[in-house]
C-alpha cells in the first residue's frame, strides 16, 4: 500500500520505479528519503535509490551504506549501495514501507526504518558530487 504522508528524511522507503526507462532505474528498490516536507509540494517526495549491487567503478556519488538490521527479502542485505547520482522526485503512490510479513489478522506488518544522521550527510554529500557541485560539500 502507497504513503499517504511524507517520511522524516532519512527513512528508507520502497520505490516502485515502474514505468520509467532504462538506463533510469525501472524495478522496485530500496531508497532512502532525501527532502523535509514541503507545504507547496503535496504529494511528491524526494529519494535517492539504493542497490544491492556494488557499482563498477565506486565514484564519489556512490557510498556504502550499512543496515542493521536488514530489510525484509529481497533487499535483505547488510550493505547497500547509495546511488546519489540518480536522485528523483516520486509521488508517494510509487512509495512503500518496508514490511515483514503479515500478523495474525492478515494485515502487512510495516517497518519504520531511519538511518543516523551522520549516514544522512554523508549521503548529501554524495547528492552534491552527483549533481556536479563537489565545492559545496565543505558546507554540510
Amino acid at each position: 500500500m502507497a504513503i499517504y504522508f511524507h517520511p522524516e528524511p532519512g527513512t528508507i522507503v520502497i520505490c516502485d520505479f515502474t514505468g520509467f526507462k532504462s538506463p533510469e532505474m525501472v524495478k522496485r528498490r530500496p531508497a532512502v528519503v532525501i527532502s523535509p516536507r514541503l507545504r507547496q509540494r503535496g504529494g511528491l517526495c524526494t529519494i535517492v535509490p539504493l542497490s544491492t549491487t556494488p557499482p563498477l567503478k565506486i565514484a564519489p556519488f556512490h557510498f556504502k551504506l550499512h543496515i542493521n538490521p536488514v530489510l525484509p527479502h529481497p533487499f535483505s542485505s547488510l550493505f547497500h549501495w547509495v546511488k546519489a547520482d540518480m536522485l528523483y522526485t516520486v509521488s508517494f503512490e510509487r512509495l512503500f514501507l518496508p514490511h515483514n510479513g503479515k500478523d495474525e489478522s492478515g494485515k502487512r506488518i510495516y517497518i519504520e526504518r531511519v538511518i543516523d544522521e551522520a549516514d544522512l550527510v554523508k549521503i548529501r554529500q554524495c547528492i552534491l558530487h552527483g549533481l556536479g557541485m563537489t565545492a559545496l560539500t565543505d558546507y554540510l
